[in-house]
């Protein structure tokens, strides 16, 4: 069983005094960010992912050691991580943001992804699915009433993104070629284009996911790999279960720093 840690903030949870918790390069990119919308994400984002990871570090928020590095160019943007000088990196996590929500998910126990997806945005389902969906899956979404496809969409985009973080791949996998189980059926991973190119200790077969419901309305995923216990039910390259999800108030765990 792995265990994760998940933490759920709005964008009117940032606030000036957060700014403190951030290293000069989180600052530079804060105010080098032109929409106010897109900073305050960051903010909450950067200040969360702190807050949590200090408290299980037992560090001042400001003092954890975060880096980020861009595996295409090297600049301080790429993926953010814990870096701990001379030893392996004690968690994992992973930030989200759609819309007004900011989700960080933290764990001990192995590598996790965390995606959410505003389920009140304006979408464009069809040409959405078009690229994220491989041709078994769009089969499955255009055989729905029109009135179900884009909650079933965004479930599957969920699972989909979380995956790929978790295994540390991002969009450079091709969507359509990852394909997961329907909506209504309980999380896993079907097929994965091959090779599958992931980070050596990170591997399909070793997934687990379960689905989350934000607010009632907003779908979200958090994937995790876990220690390879063999291929899935049903010939599944991943499957559901082994994932306890510990809630946190984001919300709160913000409102409380300073006070």
């Amino acid at each position: 069983m792995i265990s994760v840690q998940v933490a759920w903030a709005r964008l009117g949870d940032a606030r000036a005094d957060l700014l403190t918790l951030l290293d000069p390069v989180e600052r530079g990119r804060h105010d080098e960010t032109a929409a106010p919308a897109d900073r305050a994400r960051f903010l909450v984002g950067c200040a969360l992912s702190r807050l949590l990871l200090g408290e299980l570090l037992g560090l001042p928020p400001a003092d954890v050691p975060l880096r980020r590095v861009c595996p295409r160019c090297g600049g301080p943007h790429g993926k953010v991580r814990l870096d701990m000088p001379g030893a392996p990196a004690p968690y994992d996590f992973s930030v989200t943001h759609s819309g007004a929500l900011v989700g960080v998910a933290v764990s001990s126990d192995g590598a996790v992804g965390l995606d959410v997806e505003d389920g009140e945005a304006p979408l464009d389902v069809e040409g959405a699915a078009r690229t994220a969906l491989s041709g078994t899956e769009l089969a499955a979404l255009h055989a729905l009433p029109p009135a179900q496809r884009r909650p079933a969409f965004l479930r599957v985009w969920t699972r989909k993104e979380a995956v790929l973080k978790a295994l540390g791949v991002g969009l450079r996998m091709p969507l359509r070629g990852l394909e997961v189980s329907p909506p209504e059926a309980p999380p896993a991973v079907l097929a994965w284009p091959p090779p599958p190119t992931v980070p050596p200790d990170r591997h399909p077969a070793d997934l687990r996911m379960a689905d989350l419901l934000v607010d009632g309305v907003h779908p979200a995923t958090v994937a995790a790999v876990t220690p390879a216990t063999g291929p899935g039910p049903g010939g599944a390259v991943s499957g559901p279960g082994d994932v306890r999800v510990v809630p946190r108030d984001g919300s709160a765990t913000l409102a409380a720093h300073g006070r």
